[in-house]
């Protein structure tokens, strides 16, 4: 019979299905919480568990399903960009969530929330766990049929190829820590060479931090962005360290008294930085440690 052991080695596919399904890790750990508590409750109940990774992840699934449903409302009054709240793990240091799949960059999580809750459901478990259509649709509870339809009408809808390997983290780390020293020292030239030519820049504030209103396009203007943002901070005493961001090169922003400022995500392909996201949301940086107040919007 199973036992804890058992439970806790299911936590971290349990985490990245409901984190991937929600963009969120508060509302990821609440679902897998509220799982561990229907599998206590049945148990109690007399309930015999045969298959304890199968019972977990179905009711992660639909606690997912039912949660996104409640949240889309949310999503559509948001205001601004919206981008996933950062998982975030220091540079060299160990994974608090280790086994969160690489295909959830905050890029696919964005490309999904183009789907309706169902759709990234199936989308999700198929394309990024590769689970086989019969578990997709026991774990989502439609039919086989059914959940074939829907992943193809997920792809249309999206049109996505396979989430792209990423480049290979030496690389990509050493670029990072390369554009960053670069951005901190107001060196344009440095930052332009590493940027892509259609490179974009995007912000989440969620009102509540000043950020651009809309995505930022182009070298020129990116770099000039970046420059700015450093040298103002720089003035504030803020300070970067380099972290692993949903699996993807980035860093975290801290004021000078250790407070989280904003976290940066880098998407890096064919050796540029393809996409630069700054997460400034306090609602959404609340899960590493306290906030600062120096980008909050005046009330």
């Amino acid at each position: 019979m199973p036992g804890p052991a058992d439970e806790a080695a299911y936590r971290p596919l349990l985490f990245s299905i409901a984190y991937g399904m929600t963009g969120a890790v508060g509302d990821a750990e609440d679902i897998v919480q509220d799982a561990y508590l229907g599998l206590t409750r049945a148990r109690r109940a007399g309930t015999v568990v045969a298959d304890l990774k199968a019972y977990l992840t179905t009711a992660v699934t639909r606690l997912a399903i039912n949660h996104l449903r409640s949240a889309r409302v949310r999503r559509e009054t948001y205001v601004g960009e919206w981008l996933p709240e950062p998982v975030v793990v220091a540079s060299g240091g160990p994974a608090e969530h280790a086994e969160l799949a690489d295909a959830l960059s905050m890029a696919f999580l964005v490309m999904l929330e183009h789907l309706s809750p169902v759709e990234r459901a199936v989308f999700m478990l198929r394309e990024v766990f590769g689970y086989a259509y019969p578990d997709v649709a026991r774990l989502t509870g439609k039919s086989e049929v059914n959940c074939r339809q829907i992943f193809a009408r997920a792809r249309h809808r999206i049109s996505a190829a396979p989430p792209a390997e990423p480049e290979r983290r030496g690389e990509a780390e050493e670029l990072s820590r390369r554009f960053f020293a670069a951005a901190a020292g107001g060196d344009l030239d440095s930052l332009l060479s590493m940027l892509a030519p259609d490179v974009v820049m995007q912000g989440d504030g969620g009102g509540k931090a000043q950020v651009a209103p809309h995505p930022t396009s182009g070298r020129g203007p990116v770099a000039r962005l970046l420059a700015g943002l450093f040298r103002r901070g720089g003035r504030l005493g803020v300070t970067l360290r380099p972290a692993w961001v949903n699996a993807r090169p980035g860093a975290v922003c801290y004021d000078a008294q250790s407070r989280v400022v904003a976290v940066f995500d880098l998407s890096i392909a064919g050796g540029t930085v393809e996409t630069v996201r700054c997460v400034v949301n306090p609602d959404k940086l609340a899960h590493l440690g306290p906030v600062s107040d120096l980008a909050r919007t005046p009330d």
